[in-house]
C-alpha cells in the first residue's frame, strides 16, 4: 500500500490548516483540515478493498524452439456480486509489461487478453504474476496486489536435423565390447531379489555363495546409449555474450532430438550442473528436477565457478558411472586447450567426438580415438555430422 505524492501533498496540507486553524483561532482552517485529512482515510479505505478476481492463463505453446511464435492467453474474471472493479492491471511478460483491460469490471464478467511471448533468445521466459492497481478516485492512494502464479515459457534451442545418429558399441560387465548394428541382450549386473521377479532370473549360484536370492539383470546393447556433455563454464565461452555457448547449446538440442526420433537412450549432462536458470513462483518447475533434456538446455547458463575443478568433476563422473558408450562433448574456444581431460574417457566410451564452437584456429588433436569438429555454430556441426557419426 502506498500513498501517492498527491496523497502526501493533501496530508502535509492538512497537517498545516490543523495547526493553523488551531493556533490563530480559525476554525475555517481547521475544518479544512479536517476535511483534507479525512479524504486521505476515505482514499485508503477505498484503496483497501480487495476485489475478488479469478485468473487463469494458458501458454500457446509452452515449450517452442528459438524463434518460434508462442502466445500467453490471460482471463480475469470478476467473481464478486456487488461491485464493479475498477481497477489497473498489468502482466509480467520476461522483461515487459503487458497492460490488461480491467477497468469497470463488472460483476460475474471476464475480459481476455492474449499477446506474444519473446522467443528471440534461448531460455526460461517467467510471466506474471498480474499486477492488480487499485485506485481511489482522487487518486490519493495506490494499492497493488499479484494474482496468479509465474508460468514459465520454455524457449529451446534451435534444432538441426541430423541425417543419422550414431551405431554405437554395447559393453558388458564380462569383459566384451562389441559393435551391435542388430543387438542382443547381455548380462549387465546382479541385485537383490525383490517381489513379482521371474525365479528364471535368478542366478543360483551366487544365491547359494551370498546365501539370499539374486537375480540377474540383462541390458539390451542393441541400443547405442548416448551422453551429450554440454561444457558451460564461463571460461569456454569467453565474452560477454557469447554466441559460442549458443552454437554449442544448438548441437546439443540437435544430437538429443535425433537420439529420442530413433528412440535411443540419450542422456544429457552440464559440466556444471548448478548453471540452470531456475524459473521463479510456485509454478516455476526445478530446474533440473523433472524436465526433460531440451527444458533443460533452455534453462542452462554459464556458471562462473571453478572451471577446472568443474571439468575435472564432470570426467570422474563419466568414468565411474558409465553411462553410455558414444560421448559428445560440445565446448567453445576457451575449451580448446583441456581435451586432455577426455583421454581417460576412453576406457569407458569407445566413440567420443568433441565439438568445439567459435574458434579461430584448429582444436589440438585430441587422445587417440577422439573426435575433434571445428564449428562455427549448430548448423555447420549438423552439416559435419555425418562424416562423423561413423567412429
Amino acid at each position: 500500500m502506498g500513498i501517492t505524492a498527491r496523497g502526501v501533498g493533501l496530508l502535509v496540507a492538512a497537517s498545516v490548516l490543523l495547526v493553523a486553524g488551531l493556533r490563530f483561532a480559525y476554525p475555517e482552517l481547521a475544518l479544512l483540515g479536517v476535511t483534507a485529512a479525512g479524504a486521505v482515510g476515505y482514499a485508503l479505505l477505498v484503496a483497501l478493498w480487495r476485489p475478488r478476481l479469478e485468473v487463469t492463463r494458458r501458454a500457446d505453446p509452452d515449450r517452442v524452439s528459438r524463434g518460434e511464435p508462442a502466445r500467453m492467453v490471460l482471463t480475469v474474471r470478476n467473481t464478486g456480486r456487488l461491485r464493479a472493479a475498477n481497477l489497473l492491471a498489468e502482466d509480467r511478460c520476461g522483461d515487459r509489461t503487458v497492460p490488461v483491460p480491467v477497468l469497470r469490471l463488472r460483476p460475474g464478467r471476464d475480459t481476455t487478453v492474449d499477446y506474444d511471448v519473446p522467443t528471440d533468445r534461448r531460455g526460461v521466459v517467467p510471466v506474471g504474476p498480474l499486477r492488480v492497481t487499485r485506485r481511489d478516485p482522487l487518486g490519493l492512494v495506490a494499492l497493488a496486489r499479484s494474482y496468479s502464479s509465474v508460468v514459465p515459457v520454455w524457449v529451446h534451442p534451435r534444432i538441426h536435423p541430423l541425417t543419422a545418429v550414431p551405431t554405437g558399441a554395447g559393453r558388458s560387465l564380462d569383459g566384451r565390447v562389441d559393435g551391435v548394428p542388430q543387438g542382443s541382450i547381455t548380462f549387465d549386473s546382479l541385485r537383490e531379489y525383490v517381489v513379482g521377479d521371474e525365479l528364471r532370473r535368478v542366478h543360483w549360484r551366487t544365491s547359494a555363495r551370498v546365501g539370499e536370492l539374486m537375480v540377474r539383470e540383462n541390458v539390451d546393447t542393441s541400443l547405442p546409449r548416448i551422453v551429450v556433455l554440454l561444457d558451460n563454464r564461463a571460461s569456454a565461452h569467453p565474452g560477454r555474450d557469447p554466441e559460442s555457448f549458443e552454437a554449442a547449446c544448438e548441437a546439443a538440442a540437435s544430437v538429443v532430438a535425433a537420439a529420442l526420433r530413433a528412440d535411443l537412450p540419450v542422456s544429457l549432462l552440464l559440466v556444471a550442473p548448478e548453471g540452470l536458470a531456475t524459473p521463479e513462483g510456485p509454478a516455476g518447475e526445478a530446474a533440473g528436477a523433472g524436465i526433460g533434456p531440451l527444458d533443460r538446455l533452455a534453462a542452462a547458463r554459464l556458471d562462473t565457478g571453478d572451471a577446472t575443478a568443474a571439468l575435472r568433476a564432470a570426467a570422474t563422473r563419466l568414468r565411474r558411472d558409465r553411462l553410455g558408450d558414444t560421448l559428445v562433448f560440445l565446448t567453445g574456444p576457451g575449451g580448446r586447450g583441456e581435451l586432455g581431460h577426455l583421454g581417460a574417457l576412453r576406457g569407458a566410451y569407445p566413440s567420443v567426438v568433441v565439438g568445439v564452437f567459435g574458434a579461430t584456429e584448429p582444436a589440438p588433436a585430441g587422445a587417440t580415438g577422439i573426435v575433434v569438429v571445428d564449428a562455427a555454430d549448430g548448423a555447420a556441426f549438423a552439416a559435419e555430422w555425418d562424416g562423423v557419426r561413423r567412429w
